[in-house]
């Protein structure tokens, strides 16, 4: 098929002018890749993580250790996506203050799937064998009301049998 730009072309989902590398909250949600349940499963009403799911959550962590303006919120690994709160702080908060540039959004997860996908291709024998969709849907938390509401939605979810979850 030919190239047609007024049929195939791709439209930015991230709101337009906005500079994702400023302070502030974000709410994102990453799917697997053709939406398959690779990272566990729902026993129970809980989430069973497999190697995979584990190495999400430990990936997702390790975001939060090598950037100091990170601060993770509320999060979740479910069978095929991946719900979680992050908070870019480019004042430092209670820690020093950032001595390289800040990464805006989209760096962050693009750094949070490549080393998740790593991981779990060599879990799993594979290389280059894509773990995550394409792209990723974010929400900016405006205010207080919207990271209660965001809050509610993910904590309901709890793990079954592993305890290094941050959920409270």
């Amino acid at each position: 098929m030919k190239f047609d730009p007024q049929k195939h072309h791709r439209r930015s989902i991230r709101l337009k002018g906005y500079d994702y590398s400023q302070a502030g909250a974000y709410f994102v949600t990453i799917v697997a890749w053709q939406r398959e349940c690779l990272f566990g499963e729902m026993v129970d009403g809980g989430m069973v993580l497999n190697d995979y799911g584990k190495t999400i959550a430990e990936k997702w962590e390790w975001l939060e250790t090598q950037y100091d303006y990170v601060e993770l919120g509320e999060w979740i690994v479910m069978p095929n996506h991946f719900h979680g709160i992050l908070v870019i702080d480019s004042r430092g908060g209670s820690r020093p203050a950032p001595t390289t540039p800040i990464k805006p959004l989209g760096g962050l997860i693009g750094a949070f799937k490549t080393v998740s996908s790593k991981h779990i291709n060599l879990l799993r024998h594979t290389d280059g064998i894509p773990v995550w969709q394409r792209n990723y849907y974010e929400h900016i938390i405006r205010n207080e009301r919207e990271m209660d509401n965001i809050t509610k939605y993910i904590k309901p979810i709890h793990y079954v049998g592993v305890t290094m979850m941050k959920l409270q």
